[in-house]
């Protein structure tokens, strides 16, 4: 297969010319356009790397399209891996939460289905998209190491997070932002939601640091990917790069991120904070640590084209320290990296044919085309 009259977002540059595909792999890039009648014509389009997304909680949409509605697994699956490839995403970390804080959710009725199926779709090809786990755990939870064990041996997972939502603290600095997202998320009334924060922040003191210190020391034993969550403080980032964290997942300060970028983490934020204009939890917004230039990957979280749209846009923002190939690599090349995944994430010779074709439309990217390991997928 060869791709013709493309713009090629390499990882340092961006040519125009031709690709070709030989099984599943990059076999070579020219700076001429192909004369054969069988190339693909991109009429000038973007061709860059499969976007790979590490923190995506879409599925749970599909799995429960609406309260108390559980829907079939194959058909979540295969609605949420179609809406992933369509938004140039070739490799998924579906996450997994583990130890969630309130048993009123569904989180915790779909998590055996969800990790099943995901397990499963992969292994029987039926997934456009490659799937993996990425295992969220909740620390304040006297469960969350014993049931960490258990999962982390039911699938490829490859990446691990630390969380911990208890009020007064990290996302939650603000209780009152606290109070105001579980008592709609879950409908609680006021004495409800203070007896809630109280058994929250009695599990944190108990188990929270049992916790974080097990799940760390058996990720990194296996190799996998540890990511912290919504540090704020240097401190927060002193104890996660201790612990062997590869990744900063949602600072929600500047202070934490320029700490975690200066310890070597990856700072991770979420893609819809820069479409939207900032964080709907009132935290740092995204564009401020990429004009101090500290992001080096974007996660869709729960908006799948929010990637490429957020790539995009930090690419085309004034006083900010990306350009276009820079700014792509935190939705390819950076998070590859991170994970240990030497075989994509870049358009280069003997690299997997992860491939987006997009389109400027506006102010975003629009995906016409997308190929993984060479085979049309979208």
């Amino acid at each position: 297969m060869i791709i013709s009259n493309v713009n090629m977002i390499l990882e340092n540059e961006i040519i125009l010319g031709s690709l070709e595909v030989n099984d599943g792999k990059i076999a070579t890039i020219s700076e001429t356009k192909s004369q054969l009648s069988s190339a693909i014509d991109g009429q000038g389009s973007f061709l860059l790397p499969g976007l790979i997304e590490l923190h995506t909680d879409n599925l749970e949409k599909f799995f429960t399209p609406r309260p108390k509605v559980n829907w079939p697994s194959g058909s979540a699956m295969a609605s949420h891996d179609a809406l992933m490839i369509s938004s140039g995403i070739t490799t998924v970390l579906d996450a997994i939460a583990l130890g969630y804080i309130n048993d009123q959710g569904t989180r915790l009725d779909n998590l055996e289905r969800m990790l099943k199926c995901i397990v499963s779709s992969q292994e029987k090809g039926y997934n456009r998209a490659q799937h993996m786990l990425h295992l969220r755990c909740e620390l304040p939870n006297e469960d969350t190491a014993n049931m960490f064990e258990t999962l982390v041996e039911q699938g490829p997972v490859a990446m691990v997070s630390l969380m911990d939502h208890t009020p007064g603290q990290r996302q939650f600095i603000d209780s009152e932002k606290y109070r105001t997202y579980y008592m709609g998320k879950y409908g609680l009334n006021e004495q409800e939601m203070i007896r809630f924060e109280f058994e929250q922040t009695i599990a944190s003191e108990k188990w929270s640091d049992i916790n974080r210190k097990k799940i760390a020391a058996s990720a990194i034993a296996r190799g996998i990917a540890l990511a912290s969550h919504d540090d704020a403080t240097e401190a927060h980032v002193i104890e996660s790069a201790g612990l062997g964290c590869c990744m900063a997942e949602f600072p929600t300060t500047v202070t934490a991120a320029k700490a975690s970028h200066a310890a070597g983490l990856k700072v991770m934020m979420g893609a819809p904070n820069i479409v939207r204009g900032g964080s709907h939890s009132g935290n740092v917004a995204a564009a401020e640590l990429a004009r101090e230039g500290v992001l080096d990957i974007l996660s869709s979280d729960y908006y799948p084209a929010s990637m490429l749209d957020a790539a995009y846009q930090v690419a085309n923002m004034e006083d900010n320290h990306y350009n276009l190939c820079q700014a792509i690599q935190m939705v390819t090349l950076n998070p590859a990296t991170t994970l240990g995944l030497t075989d994509r994430g870049v358009l280069a010779e003997g690299k997997r044919a992860d491939l987006v074709l997009a389109k400027p439309n506006e102010e975003r990217l629009r995906v016409l085309q997308v190929w993984r390991e060479g085979e049309r997928a979208f």
